[in-house]
């Protein structure tokens, strides 16, 4: 690939990184000063109906919504799944940044955008939306490795101790 393709690349995984690592952030630092800490209990609970042209007041119409909803019924899966969110969307974000395992990081985030795009069902404005676009982008990242581009999986790569280890050479990027 040529140098100019290979910035693109660099400059699509480093913008979706901190799109993912700033999500993160937000949460665990609270930029709003709500003083709330982040609970993904309320978007369960009150925003998984979903959203079609044309629906009436309060029609749910997501096919999953009493899946979502049922969620919020237990506490204990509550914490897992707001620390799941949290360090997801930091690991994630950290890793397309720094190019590091950026194909599991990049599967995680299609992974991730997935749920929360059939989480939200929001068809208001078409099928596309942010979740499906980081989702998307997320994939192509994977798809075409892109931590060999001025990233640390290009580093890891040349390493010998890579070359002799199966996890190592996975992880930064090759499946063969």
């Amino acid at each position: 690939m040529d140098k100019n393709k290979g910035v693109g690349i660099l400059l699509l995984r480093l913008v979706l990184g901190w799109g993912f690592l700033y999500a993160g952030l937000a949460k665990v630092i609270d930029f709003e000063g709500s003083g709330e800490p982040f609970s993904a209990f309320g978007f369960l609970k009150f925003a998984t109906g979903g959203t079609a042209p044309g629906m009436g007041e309060g029609q749910i119409v997501n096919p999953a919504h009493d899946f979502w909803v049922g969620l919020t019924a237990n506490p204990a899966l509550i914490d897992v799944i707001n620390f799941l969110v949290v360090f997801g969307e930091l690991a994630i974000g950290a890793a397309l940044i720094l190019g590091l395992a950026t194909r599991f990081a990049a599967i995680m985030g299609a992974l991730m955008m997935a749920l929360f795009w059939l989480a939200a069902w929001d068809f208001q404005h078409g099928i596309v939306n942010n979740q499906l676009l980081y989702g998307v982008t997320a994939l192509f990242l994977g798809y075409v490795n892109a931590g060999h581009y001025y990233g640390v999986d290009a580093i890891v790569e040349k390493a010998a101790e890579t070359t002799r280890a199966p996890v190592l050479r996975l992880l930064s990027g090759h499946l063969h």
